[in-house]
C-alpha cells in the first residue's frame, strides 16, 4: 500500500523545563498506548517529530485510509486521547485569537525534487 506524506507543525512555549518534559513525555514507552493505538487506527504508518528551539515539525506518512476530519473526529470522542491533548496544551504556545491555537498545522509543500 503505498503512502503519503504530511509535514504539520507547532511552536512550543520558550520554557527550557517544558521542552525538557515535553520531550521527556515523547521518549519510547512514555507516549500512553491509547494515544498509540488511535494514531495506528486512524491510518498512519509513521510519524516523527523534530525540535528547533521552540519549533516542531512533524512528518506523518499515512495510508489511503487517512483523513484529518475523521482523525479529529476519532481523537474528540477519545477520553483518553482528550486527557493527553490537555496535558499536551501546556507545553504550547497558544493563540488565543484562532481557532485551534496552539494545535499542530499542516504546512503547505512548496517544493518536490522530483518534479523539478
Amino acid at each position: 500500500m503505498s503512502t503519503t506524506q504530511h509535514c504539520l507543525t507547532l511552536q512550543l512555549n520558550n520554557d527550557p523545563q517544558l521542552i525538557r518534559l515535553y520531550e521527556e513525555y515523547h521518549q519510547a514507552g512514555n507516549v500512553w498506548p491509547e494515544v498509540l493505538e488511535s494514531i495506528h487506527a486512524s491510518g498512519i504508518e509513521n510519524m516523527q517529530i523534530y525540535r528547533l528551539d521552540t519549533l516542531l515539525v512533524m512528518v506523518l506518512e499515512v495510508n489511503a485510509s487517512f483523513s484529518f476530519v475523521a482523525k479529529s473526529k476519532a481523537d474528540k470522542a477519545n477520553a483518553k486521547v482528550q486527557e493527553w491533548e490537555r496535558l499536551m496544551e501546556r507545553f504550547q504556545r497558544v493563540d488565543v485569537t484562532q481557532e485551534n491555537a496552539g494545535k499542530w498545522q499542516v504546512m503547505k509543500q512548496i517544493f518536490q525534487l522530483h518534479e523539478q
